[in-house]
């Protein structure tokens, strides 16, 4: 159902014995056990407690799916369908979604321990309407005609580029499988993925949708598994023709290497982030800004790569803006993913939690003060909760200032003038996204062109929509982006035919 309604904490409760959790790697339109007979346990973050036992698979089962995918990918069950015929299947598949939204919230809340007002009124309805907007393309991309010389007739075509493999994060584990299925299946593509070993179920009922809808078998294939393994295994197949890849700059590198040893496959990378939001003394709503920053920061337990975790601020405004902060905090409770009203769950693991206040305890170290937040909360409830932290005091050249920490962990920098601040925004490895906040149209311009990041929010923290590309520069991107038609031109090879004509009798 996609009713806007979101149920109370004991409906979510209540559906939770009804659930029928898909736990076998999902190959060629069925579901199979791992060779090996492998199985890893994912657990509940917000409670510590185990979910379900998930195939591991290994090698051999990327082998077994890559095969399934190639067969799709040469006879053509796909790629030579018709793009309108391709279009009403992928749309069959996104209306599936939409109708078992609180079915895939649920699940996706009990894997990750996102909220489920964020699982059951945007992850998943947008992983729908992700697809959707793909799949409305398909009909609609268009070749080109060259300007020949007479006599000859040159058409510029785009062709699927294959097999595409996809290594997809855990932070947004079915939003962000549906920025790579969507236009690369809309473009004729085969794909094989592979889910984080953390949130793996979403994506496996999400197949199974896929193949209820119609779209014909091998054409999505999943295979969950550890990346030093399924991962590596997909980025160095020869018969992968391309690997997108959403993670850390770390593993990214991998991807290259692995892509330069073989097959030379088409890499695309989205990567981390240190994303700065700069405000101005022009500023007159400290209020409204301060809401952005918090949605920047805190959405997601800041377990997002273009996180605003470096909050610029003029001087003259710092005080403002964190008693602004402090007083916005209060519409930011944390708890129980499960109570709809909870807005910040609990990290991913015991593992992120711990990595999280460490830096919290290296900024302290050098010299950044707590204003609130930075310590574990809610022990008794066995999960990993850290509440909303900001840190002010800090220098660019701290740890919490340069490195990514993904969690919700906000540094406070302040800077005297526009050259400073731009040069503090871009005074990073990174450059996924920005925001800058200022009442002065010039000022707004000025900045917005300066800042080095692929994704620039003026006044609000914004990452855009469908119709807009997402990517960075410097170590935030590599290849393309996604969403937007621009990231279909990624997943197809560019063909040329020249034909001669005949000359006249």
């Amino acid at each position: 159902m996609t009713t806007t309604r979101i149920p109370d904490r004991a409906e979510w409760l209540a559906a939770i014995p009804s659930l029928a959790l898909r736990t076998r790697l999902f190959i060629d339109g069925t579901f199979v056990d791992a060779r090996a007979g492998r199985r890893f346990t994912t657990e509940n973050p917000a409670t510590g407690q185990p979910i379900a036992e998930v195939a591991e698979a290994g090698p051999e089962d990327v082998d077994l799916a890559v095969a399934a995918a190639r067969r799709a990918a040469d006879d053509g069950r796909w790629s030579r369908l018709n793009p309108g015929d391709r279009k009403r299947l992928l749309i069959a598949w996104a209306d599936l979604i939409a109708a078992h939204n609180r079915e895939l919230a649920l699940i996706e809340t009990l894997d990750s321990g996102k909220p489920i007002s964020d699982t059951a009124t945007v992850d998943i309805l947008e992983t729908a309407n992700c697809i959707r907007w793909h799949a409305e393309a398909t009909d609609k991309l268009y070749g080109q005609v060259a300007p020949a010389p007479e006599g000859i007739v040159a058409t510029i075509t785009r062709e699927p580029v294959g097999v595409v493999g996809a290594v997809i994060p855990w932070n947004y584990p079915a939003l962000m499988a549906a920025w790579k299925m969507g236009p690369a299946l809309a473009t004729g593509n085969t794909m094989v993925i592979k889910p984080a070993s953390y949130t793996a179920l979403s994506l496996l009922r999400i197949a199974e949708l896929a193949s209820e809808a119609g779209i014909p078998d091998g054409v999505v294939n999943v295979v969950p598994g550890p990346g030093g393994s399924v991962g590596e295994a997909i980025g160095r197949h020869p018969d992968v023709d391309c690997l997108a890849f959403t993670g850390s700059t770390e593993v990214g590198r991998r991807f290259l290497r692995y892509s330069a040893d073989t097959n030379l496959k088409r890499v695309l990378l989205e990567l981390g982030g240190k994303s700065p939001q700069i405000v101005f003394p022009d500023v007159s709503d400290m209020a409204s800004v301060a809401a952005n920053a918090a949605i920047a920061i805190f959405t997601n337990m800041g377990e997002n790569c273009s996180a605003g975790s470096r909050l610029i601020v003029h001087r003259s405004k710092r005080e403002a803006l964190l008693e602004a902060l402090e007083a916005e905090l209060e519409r930011w409770p944390v708890g129980d993913p499960l109570e709809p009203a909870s807005r910040v769950g609990p990290l991913i693991s015991r593992g992120q939690m711990e990595t999280v206040l460490d830096y919290v305890e290296s900024g302290m170290g050098q010299g950044a003060r707590v204003v609130t937040g930075g310590e574990q909360i809610l022990r008794e409830t066995g999960g990993y909760f850290v509440g909303p932290t900001i840190l002010d005091g800090v220098r660019n050249d701290m740890r919490v200032a340069r490195e990514e920490i993904f969690g919700p962990v906000l540094s406070v920098l302040e800077f005297d003038t526009e050259r400073q601040a731009v040069a503090l925004a871009n005074d990073t490895p990174y450059g996924l996204a920005a925001s800058l906040y200022t009442d002065d149209l010039h000022v707004a311009h000025r900045v917005a062109r300066d800042l080095r990041a692929g994704v620039v929010g003026v006044n609000a923290y914004a990452e855009g929509d469908n119709t807009t590309p997402f990517g960075g520069y410097k170590l935030s991107g590599f290849g393309g982006h996604d969403k937007s038609v621009h990231a279909h031109d990624q997943y197809t090879e560019t063909k040329t035919t020249w034909i001669t004509l005949r000359p006249r009798d």
